[in-house]
């Protein structure tokens, strides 16, 4: 049972496999929180854990209790003005100009299993009995508005999983101008907020700061998660580790502009939100029309920052990603953008295609350029029919001559976009992004599609099922390369325009859905100038994302590494590009390139008919070597070892376990040589302590426990031996390590 109720005094015990999450109902019929971490045994009652003393500067809702200020007590879902002053979870404007809301307690239900949600992405079940769902409803007498809270507690797992649900059951209009998904509130601020961010080519960097009174928060107002923060927080105790201590995680499943915070008050309580950006948002809400927030994930663990991580990798990776690729090994790839841009015809294709096939890659993607008049960035899209100066014969013959290699063919597509010069612009210049009598900003020569606006996604839909019906398409990289500016549409009245940019991302939303159904083989990969829409929300329809533009192997070790924080190495788009790289000109070895790319969905950015034959070789070894090691790649577990983030980190680690402990990958990163320096060992985890292993290139065998607390020696590394499975030494390097247990005879 992961659901406890005590009827008499309403408390709810919620319970997974290594968390509680504990709130009730109090006298005023509000909700108060009582408890979230490591899981306690059910008991009858909990109220002990609710007491708070009197304190003078506060204000009391009863005159007589002294001792009940909403002020002083942790909240379920707090809400505006009524004497609690910190920030509350939503605020609904009435006809009457009142801002002040009072849901109490009506009635709750047990539901086996978890309902969707409709129109967003959630996680989801496979069977009812591995979760169940708790809804509390709640009641405002003067507004008549329904609030719906849903818990949904998964028994194998540590998370719990919040939205809320507001619904409108009188015969007044009302507007909702702040609708977060979740609000905690934790006992204490003795934690280190830990946030991803950065900017485009620097996506997910890891920040650590400690909690101070006041707001600290991350927040998106570009219309996507971006690049510059991710929907993400999490809060770890001083003491925590990557492998040690207890941390939060806070996670939303959303792709717009979103609100990530913490606020710490007067008596060092924290309270934690996250949902939809409040700032230039709110949402008319008429008789019996309902308002959906979109979920947050909060997961626990008390084995540090990277328990905390392998429970989001194993949750998002089986229960929020979906469809025929879900658990499929995914293709090596090569993308032709960085060895022809727009410059190509179906002969350069065929030969870069041919001699990939040859190296043994699986895929190949036809990037930017196919389609308009697409001859550089400031033209054509919108007008997604092919063309024919390119490719006179079209994208069928094309495909089916890749086909015919043995490859599976890709394309790339930006859907969400239009260019001013275009047919589609020409024929609908009100179908952008815009404020009438108001000039539109424009990003890389492009404006925004209204995909607030039915017709359009409508439209968008109709020209890429006729794409992908055409010719035999099995991978589309779905690119959005711009933010949102004059934010406006003409689909909706004027008291509904601060609804555009979440009705937007419910248009992204509704046209994947429409493709999946239509196309459910092909595999999409979702890009945003890389990184700038990196969400678990993306993940629910692409189970696969370009990490970032930036395929330098130093940067990525900082990418990657951050991105890991929550999401799995299945879902990281690695790929091994030219040099000098072309965002920062860095020259890195062929090998270390691939020993970075491997960690993830790995493929190639490079012209490989215009490389070296002992380059072409040493692909091919690579793409062999890949295969081999694939599965546990793409599906082992993954533990962080050497963080690049640290102070005068000049080396980066991590590796990757098979599920049952038998077989292990190790990547080792040197950024800069030193000279003469000390005799390095580095300490694995995740290993089974009694299983022996034999470590490629190195003599002899060693226990597990051995490799955990001892570690391997690496001190060969710098001395340029070929021990050890090290080919190469210097700036930039880098090392592979393959265990695998020693079969007994």
């Amino acid at each position: 049972m992961a659901i406890f109720i005590n009827e008499e005094n309403k408390q709810f015990h919620l319970q997974g496999k290594n968390i509680s999450y504990v709130f009730h109902v109090m006298k005023n019929g509000q909700l108060g929180q009582l408890y979230i971490g490591k899981r306690l045994r059910n008991r009858t009652d909990f109220s002990h854990l609710s007491k708070v003393e009197h304190r003078v500067a506060s204000s009391y809702v009863y005159e007589e209790d002294p001792s009940f200020s909403l002020d002083l007590l942790r909240q379920e879902y707090p809400s505006y003005g009524t004497s609690d002053y910190r920030e509350p979870a939503f605020q609904l404007l009435q006809p009457n100009g009142s801002r002040i809301s009072n849901f109490t307690y009506r009635s709750h239900e047990v539901i086996q299993g978890k309902p969707q949600l409709e129109g967003l992405p959630a996680t989801y079940t496979e069977g009812d009995e591995e979760a169940e769902t708790l809804i509390i409803n709640l009641f405002d007498e003067v507004t008549q508005m329904g609030l719906e809270l849903m818990y949904s507690m998964f028994h194998k797992r540590n998370v719990v999983a919040r939205s809320a649900r507001f619904i409108n059951k009188g015969e007044e209009t009302h507007k909702l101008q702040r609708a977060l998904s979740t609000s905690v509130d934790f006992p204490n601020a003795a934690y280190d907020l830990v946030q991803l961010s950065g900017s485009w080519s620097r996506e997910r960097h890891v920040h650590e700061r400690q909690l101070q009174q006041g707001i600290q928060s991350i927040t998106s107002t570009r219309g996507t998660s971006s690049s510059q923060h991710n929907p993400f927080l999490a809060l770890k105790r001083k003491e925590t580790t990557e492998h040690q201590g207890e941390a939060f995680g806070f996670s939303l499943l959303y792709s717009g502009n979103f609100l990530a915070q913490v606020e710490v008050d007067h008596y060092e309580n924290a309270r934690v939100s996250m949902g939809i950006n409040p700032f230039d948002f709110s949402w008319k809400l008429g008789p019996r029309e309902a308002f959906q927030t979109p979920e947050v994930v909060i997961a626990y663990s008390d084995q540090g920052m990277n328990g905390l991580s392998q429970t989001y990798h194993d949750l998002y990776q089986k229960r929020l990603a979906r469809g025929q690729w879900r658990d499929r090994e995914r293709p090596t790839l090569i993308n032709n953008w960085e060895a022809t841009y727009f410059d190509f015809n179906e002969e350069k294709l065929l030969s870069i295609a041919e001699k990939s096939n040859e190296l043994g890659i699986e895929l190949f993607v036809l990037d930017d350029g196919w389609f308009g008049k697409r001859n550089d960035d400031t033209t054509s899209l919108g007008d997604w029919f092919v063309d024919e100066e390119k490719l006179p014969n079209g994208l069928a013959p094309l495909a089916e001559k890749i086909n015919s290699m043995g490859m599976m063919f890709g394309l790339w597509f930006e859907p969400e976009m239009i260019s001013r010069e275009s047919r589609l612009f020409e024929q609908h210049p009100e179908w952008i992004i815009h404020v009438p009598k108001r000039h539109p900003s424009t990003g890389r020569h492009q404006l925004v599609l209204d995909f607030s606006n039915p017709e359009v996604v409508d439209y968008i839909y109709e020209r890429m099922a006729a794409i992908l019906s055409e010719a035999t398409i099995d991978y589309v990289k779905w690119d959005m390369n711009r933010y949102m500016t004059e934010i406006g549409s003409i689909a909706h009245e004027s008291d509904r325009q601060m609804e555009v940019p979440h009705r937007y991302i419910l248009g992204v939303y509704s046209l994947y859905e429409r493709l999946l159904e239509s196309f459910p083989h092909v595999l999409f990969e979702s890009c945003a100038s890389g990184g700038a829409r990196f969400d678990p929300g993306m993940l629910y329809y692409a189970p696969q994302g370009w990490t970032s533009d930036d395929t330098d192997a130093m940067e990525r070790l900082s990418i990657q590494y951050g991105t890991s924080m929550v999401y799995p190495l299945s879902s990281m788009g690695a790929h091994i590009s030219a040099v000098p790289n072309h965002q920062v000109k860095r020259m890195t070895s062929l090998k270390t390139r691939g020993d970075v790319a491997y960690f993830g969905a790995f493929g190639y950015e490079l012209d490989v008919t215009e490389m070296a034959e002992s380059e072409q070789r040493q692909i091919k070894e690579q793409v062999n070597w890949y295969k081999e090691h694939r599965e546990l790649f793409q599906y082992g577990q993954f533990y962080r070892l050497i963080s690049p983030f640290e102070d005068d980190r000049n080396e980066t680690s991590w590796m990757v376990v098979s599920d049952d402990k038998e077989k292990a990958i190790v990547g080792y990163y040197q950024i800069l040589a030193r000279p003469n320096p000390g005799f390095n060992r580095l300490r694995l985890t995740g290993l089974g302590p009694d299983i022996e292993y034999r470590v490629e290139g190195f003599e002899g065998t060693y226990f597990g426990d051995e490799l955990m607390q001892a570690g391997l020696q690496l001190e060969s590394a710098y001395n340029g031996a070929q021990t050890g499975g090290i080919e190469e030494s210097g700036d930039f390097s880098s090392q592979l390590f393959v265990l695998s247990k020693v079969k007994q005879s």
